[in-house]
């Protein structure tokens, strides 16, 4: 394995309501580390699908998913919850940033739930991040005082916490105008270029998608090219 990060083997998933459907077809390819890779598809492709059962929050499927090397077949939720928690990063569409709390507070959040380092040192990280990702100074404001293409960076430090070996985005730039989308794109290949880190995002923005070192094409619940 080695330098594979992510393995799906003959992926089928099935929809039961109230006739069966189809949904996924004998998925099959690995993500190695560093890749940033685009998962890409007209709506109802079954490209969100996909990223579900690969974030393992879906376990309904039938074939193998493999992450660092480990099977995720037949896991317990504890044990599902602790690789996503340690093993994943994940940014959506939207930022999900909890309001309440403070910028640093809603980065912290998932280095809090590890338990790996103590509260001083998950704050220093998520400061580090911060400033990685030229957002420092909004440490201290509440999430609803940024603005929404600086929320979605939030949430890409907050996805960054914990030193994920891979990092899945569903349309992480659906909801931004054109020039946070394009800061964000900026911000993933910078991650997968200057870090290696490993990206795998689901999104319909072609202009996103050719820019990324791979495109894995859906149609129908297959992957076409």
């Amino acid at each position: 394995m080695g330098n594979t990060i992510l393995e799906a083997k003959n992926i089928n998933k099935e929809f039961h309501d109230p006739i069966t459907v189809q949904v996924l077809t004998d998925i099959n390819f690995s993500v190695n580390k560093g890749d940033f890779v685009a998962i890409t598809g007209k709506s109802g492709c079954g490209k969100s699908t996909l990223l579900y059962i690969l974030s393992t929050m879906d376990t309904d499927y039938t074939g193998e998913l493999h992450i660092d090397g480990e099977a995720m077949g037949n896991k317990k939720e504890a044990e599902l919850a602790r690789v996503r928690n340690e093993k994943i990063g994940f940014v959506f569409q939207f930022h999900y940033l909890l309001n309440e709390f403070s910028v640093i507070e809603n980065v912290m959040l998932p280095g809090l739930k590890l338990n790996k380092f103590n509260r001083q040192e998950v704050e220093h990280r998520a400061m580090e991040r911060l400033k990685m990702l030229d957002i420092g100074h909004l440490a201290l404001k509440n999430a609803n005082q940024v603005s929404g293409g600086e929320k979605q960076r939030v949430a890409i430090a907050r996805a960054l916490i914990n030193d994920p070996f891979i990092i899945m985005g569903d349309e992480p730039t659906g909801n931004l105008d054109k020039k946070n989308s394009e800061l964000v794109f900026d911000i993933f290949k910078r991650l997968a270029e200057e870090f290696n880190q490993t990206l795998l995002i689901v999104t319909h923005d072609q202009s996103f998608a050719q820019r990324t070192h791979r495109i894995i094409q859906m149609e129908d619940g297959k992957i076409i090219a």
